[in-house]
């Protein structure tokens, strides 16, 4: 389709004011009365030598969380999560200060693997045979050292929760979220997950 003189300029007129291919479309067929395809209005503007303008990314005033893209930092990639790292987080273990060395060579927040060992066991995990909970991978149960017990589910995206508490509103205390980790992760590992 060839236009004349007078509609090249206006279609000029109106990439340079940075109209987008459908406003184009859209003010070819009010103003001239021509009705042609948006792969038309491509393909004319393209035989039109003209380059048409890249908007300026809007920021969303919903959104606060979102930096604009000239003030965004640039970010590393994600680390990929196991399901063990995931549930730490949950429990809130995930975001602990850095460990400091005491006299007997272990972390202050650490267990030296004899007491890791004492409370691992005070700490009892089971998993399911089968578990019939709707989009859960894994279940079982769960026997803290201060006698509040629990059922537990691993999502199917690999998310750790608690389906059931005895006590609501618990959260166990360190010790024992990481000695439920650690006896999650063997009982899960020598079920084959």
């Amino acid at each position: 389709m060839t236009l004349s003189p007078e509609q090249q300029t206006a279609v000029a007129s109106w990439v340079s004011a940075g109209d987008n291919l459908s406003a184009i479309q859209k003010k070819l067929t009010e103003q001239f009365n021509l009705s042609l395809t948006y792969m038309d209005v491509r393909f004319l503007v393209d035989d039109l030598n003209l380059a048409l303008k890249d908007p300026a990314p809007k920021a969303d005033a919903n959104d606060v969380g979102k930096a604009s893209p000239a003030h965004a930092a640039p970010s590393a990639a994600p680390e990929k999560k196991g399901f063990l790292d995931k549930a730490k987080e949950k429990l809130g273990l995930g975001k602990e200060p850095a460990p400091t060395e005491s006299d007997d060579g272990f972390a202050d927040d650490e267990l030296p693997p004899e007491d890791l060992a004492d409370s691992a066991s005070s700490v009892t995990v089971s998993v399911d045979k089968i578990s019939l909970i709707p989009g859960a991978l894994a279940s079982g149960s769960v026997k803290f050292s201060d006698g509040v017990t629990g059922k537990w589910i691993i999502d199917n995206q690999g998310r750790p929760g608690f389906t059931e508490v005895s006590q609501p509103g618990y959260r166990p205390n360190p010790t024992d979220a990481q000695a439920f980790m650690a006896e999650l992760g063997r009982a899960l590992q020598q079920r084959g997950y």
